[in-house]
């Protein structure tokens, strides 16, 4: 079986294409979104360990915004897309016409949470569903919660509520930009154990020999 940690170039290749159609199809559905013209960056595509992906996002103690879902079917795993605070309160000032006054003490609206959840929602659904018609895969979304919290409690807390992990995820790392203004995404894929043979099986990638 391939060791996940040392991928050759072929799979990081595929793995960087699955990438960038499934940030092309979320800047689609985020200009849809906020009705505004944006453009992506080449979105950075890795595997890393779970236990990296606080560090990947800021650190443990960075407040972020968490979209987070189960996925059930034929590649069953854990789904998270993060956004970090100036991010969200900038697609909901395009979003919803008015900029949220934000400090460290204040909260979010109710119709702000709504909004972020469904952002979340849109742009996580885009990324999964692009992976599934890449992979031809049975990949489905279960309905996703949204979280506000410290990134290494709100994985902690995400994943209790999803069940039990994989060692690696999946990560796509992805700045939306309009103007001078940009938005960065995280979308971290966490494959349940026996998942990524089944997802590198189906991308066409050998697991075994050399890479």
């Amino acid at each position: 079986m391939m060791q996940i940690g040392k991928m050759g170039e072929f799979q990081l290749d595929v793995l960087r294409e699955v990438g960038n159609i499934g940030a092309g199809n979320a800047t689609t559905a985020l200009s849809h979104l906020i009705q505004k013209e944006i453009d992506m960056t080449v979105p950075q595509v890795k595997i890393i360990s779970f236990h990296e992906i606080a560090d990947f996002i800021g650190g443990d103690e960075v407040v972020v915004i968490a979209v987070f879902l189960r996925v059930e079917g034929d590649c069953p795993g854990n789904m998270f897309f993060i956004l970090d605070i100036p991010s969200a309160d900038y697609l909901l000032e395009h979003l919803m016409g008015t900029l949220p006054k934000r400090s460290e003490e204040s909260q979010f609206t109710e119709m702000e949470l709504s909004a972020l959840h469904e952002i979340g929602n849109i742009l996580a659904g885009s990324y999964l569903s692009s992976l599934a018609d890449f992979t031809k895969l049975n990949m489905q979304p279960t309905v996703p919660s949204l979280a506000i919290d410290m990134a290494g409690a709100l994985l902690s807390y995400g994943l209790i509520e999803l069940g039990q992990a994989g060692d690696y995820a999946l990560t796509i790392d992805t700045a939306f930009f309009e103007g001078n203004e940009n938005v960065r995404g995280h979308f971290f894929l966490i494959p349940d154990p026996d998942s990524f043979e089944t997802l590198f099986t189906s991308l066409g990638v050998p697991l075994h020999g050399d890479y």
